[in-house]
C-alpha cells in the first residue's frame, strides 16, 4: 500500500478566510506558506506520498482541505460544507480522491465539515457544530452504514471542529481537551488531557505511528513524549491564526 496526503495551495486570499472563535489578525500569507510547505515535507519524511488538489486561490480557506472529505477504506463521502462560502471547495478535490475511492456525496439540507469526524476503528465520532447540522449526520450514517461503520454524534463546545477538542494519537488513544468533550463520549478509549494552559493544543495527526503536532504547545507535546509517542513538531501559528491546525491540511489514507 501508498500512504497519500492530499494537500492543496495555501490562498492568496487566505486573510479572508472564515473566522467563528477567534479574532482577525494580520496574517502573513508567505509566512503561513512557507508553514505549509514544511507540513508537506514532514508528511512526506514521514512516508507519504504528497499529492496536490488544484490550487484555489478564490477560495482563502482551500487550504483546509480536510473539510471537504471524509476518507475511509472502502469509500470517499464528499461534504457540503457548512459555511456557504466554503462550499465550492469540494468540487476541485473530488476528481482527486475519486482517483483511488468510489465517490458519494452529502446532499441538501445535511452540512458536514470534514474536521468534525473523527475516526476511531469503525467508529466515526461526529460533532455537532455550526458547520455540521443533524441532517449530515444522518446522511453520513445512511453512506457508510453499508460499509460497517458506526456514526455517534459527538457533543462538544469552545471550538469550531471537534477534532479541536480531540483527535486520535494512537490505537484507541486520544488527546483531549476536557473542558470542551467529555471523554465518556468516547467508550473504550484511553484519554490524555492536553496541558490546561493550552486550551487549542488537542488536534494531532496521527500518521505512520508519529504524532505530527504544532509547536505552539510545548507542554502539552511533553506530555505526549512521556506517555512514549513519537512526535514530529513544526511551526503551525500562521494558519493557527486562520482556525486552522494540522489535521486540516491535508486528507491521509493508503491507496
Amino acid at each position: 500500500m501508498t500512504l497519500i496526503a492530499v494537500t492543496r495551495a495555501v490562498s492568496p486570499s487566505l486573510a479572508d478566510c472564515e473566522l467563528t472563535h477567534l479574532e482577525r489578525v494580520p496574517l502573513d500569507v508567505g509566512v503561513a506558506e512557507a508553514q505549509h510547505a514544511a507540513y508537506e515535507s514532514l508528511l512526506h519524511t514521514l512516508g507519504a506520498t504528497i499529492v496536490r488538489a488544484p490550487a484555489a486561490p478564490e477560495l482563502p480557506d482551500a487550504v483546509f482541505i480536510e473539510d471537504t472529505a471524509v476518507v475511509l477504506d472502502e469509500v470517499a463521502v464528499i461534504t457540503r460544507p457548512g459555511a456557504l462560502a466554503r462550499r465550492a471547495e469540494s468540487m476541485g478535490v473530488e476528481p482527486v480522491v475519486q482517483r483511488y475511492r468510489p465517490v458519494v456525496v452529502i446532499d441538501a439540507p445535511g452540512t458536514l465539515d470534514g474536521g468534525d469526524v473523527m475516526r476511531v476503528g469503525r467508529t466515526l465520532y461526529v460533532g455537532r457544530s455550526s458547520r455540521t447540522n443533524d441532517e449530515g449526520i444522518d446522511a453520513l450514517q445512511r453512506l457508510v452504514r453499508e460499509y460497517g461503520y458506526h456514526v455517534v454524534p459527538t457533543q462538544f463546545s469552545g471550538c469550531l471542529h471537534l477534532k479541536s477538542a480531540v483527535s486520535a494519537v494512537a490505537d484507541g488513544v486520544l488527546l483531549m481537551n476536557p473542558t470542551w468533550v467529555a471523554a465518556r463520549a468516547f467508550s473504550g478509549c484511553e484519554a490524555i488531557a492536553i496541558d490546561a494552559r493550552e486550551p487549542a493544543a488537542a488536534n494531532a495527526l496521527w500518521i505512520a505511528d508519529s504524532v505530527v503536532y504544532s509547536s505552539q504547545y510545548p507542554r502539552t507535546r511533553d506530555t505526549l513524549v512521556r506517555r512514549g509517542l513519537h512526535v514530529a513538531a513544526l511551526d503551525y501559528s500562521e494558519l493557527a491564526k486562520a482556525e486552522g491546525a494540522v489535521t486540516c491540511c491535508s486528507l491521509v489514507f493508503d491507496a
